[in-house]
């Protein structure tokens, strides 16, 4: 099977958590094996919104030393801060002027920000998408690891590759998006299946998110009891039923997430929790997420000591990514005849 090349990034918005481990980190430590990977910190994206100005740098590295706790290996893969490479914001621009209006106002991520935002909404934001499109474009990427709700992006990138293709002539790579798994296109073992999407301790109708409150989430650098205590405090259905298939909202997503870290079956699990109750099921989770994230918490907690050495990881990752993206971005300026 021929090697793929592979682009993804996490926004460095807050403190990373289980969401982005199980939807995004794990799977990363898989795809980089046998493929040319390109794993990037998007900062660029992180200021569409309001954030806090000072804390940025701080949350850039610690994305960076949870990308290494979690076994990304800088060996194998190229790990980069966006800002660094200033070729996203340029082709970004180049893009942006063969991307219709309409495209980006029906795009549902954009919709749901900037109706919370209203009129303090900003270019930024409506551009968003074509900023990823410029990181996927930039690599020549193949396959874009994604959750399903980054689907219409992927799809929106291609449309904006085929449209800059046809026009101007063979530039861009048509990525494709890389959901739960589709281990026949890539060379490396078989990936094991993306988790499902990871919702909220507090609200299963949402997302996990590092921008909620404190306790609907399990941040990665977490404590043992401080995950027990979240864990024991999730929310629930009425009544202790455990199915992948039966059980409300709010226990099919601790149910996911401790298929994702315990690796058993959907039978298996069901059976070992039939007739049981609550706490009996909420301790046995946390004990599996403690087991995984407690020496992983370890790792990031000595790797992001070494600040000096966390940089110069980075700095490695820009000159690698730079030499590639300012090729492509070459290619485009000369086909669009302003080289």
């Amino acid at each position: 099977m021929a090697s793929k090349i592979i682009f993804s990034g996490i926004q460095p918005s807050g403190t990373l958590h289980i969401g982005n481990y199980l939807g995004a980190l794990k799977q990363w430590v898989e795809l980089q094996e046998n493929n040319t990977a390109y794993f990037c910190i998007v900062d660029l994206h992180a200021i569409t919104v309001p954030y806090d100005v000072e804390r940025l740098p701080e949350h850039i590295l610690n994305a960076a030393a949870a990308y290494l706790a979690a076994g990304v290996d800088p060996n194998k893969s190229t790990i980069f801060v966006q800002s660094h490479v200033p070729a996203h914001a340029e082709l970004a621009w180049l893009l942006g002027t063969t991307t219709p209006q309409g495209e980006l106002g029906r795009m549902t991520q954009y919709k749901d920000k900037s109706t919370k935002q209203k009129e303090s909404g900003t270019l930024g934001l409506f551009a968003y998408p074509v900023l990823q499109a410029a990181d996927i474009l930039l690599y020549q990427t193949n396959i874009v690891p994604v959750g399903e709700d980054q689907k219409q992006h992927i799809e929106l990138t291609r449309d904006i590759a085929k449209r800059f293709n046809n026009k101007f002539g063979e530039v861009f790579t048509i990525p494709e998006a890389y959901i739960n798994g589709s281990p026949d296109r890539l060379a490396s073992p078989k990936p094991s299946a993306q988790a499902g999407r990871i919702m909220s301790l507090t609200d299963p109708t949402r997302k996990m998110s590092k921008s909620d409150e404190v306790k609907s989430y399990i941040a990665l650098t977490d404590a043992p009891d401080i995950i027990r205590q979240k864990i024991m405090s999730a929310v629930t259905e009425t009544e202790p039923v455990f199915s992948f298939e039966k059980s409300g909202p709010a226990v099919k997503n601790l149910l996911t997430i401790y298929q994702a870290f315990s690796g058993e079956d959907e039978a298996i699990i069901e059976q070992k929790f039939s007739g049981a109750g609550y706490k009996e099921f909420k301790m046995a989770l946390a004990d599996a997420i403690n087991l995984e994230l407690t020496p992983l918490k370890e790792r990031f907690e000595a790797i992001r000591a070494n600040q000096n050495a966390l940089s110069r990881t980075l700095e490695q990752g820009k000159d690698k990514a730079r030499h590639v993206a300012t090729q492509t971005l070459e290619a485009a300026k000369a086909a669009m005849g302003i080289a």
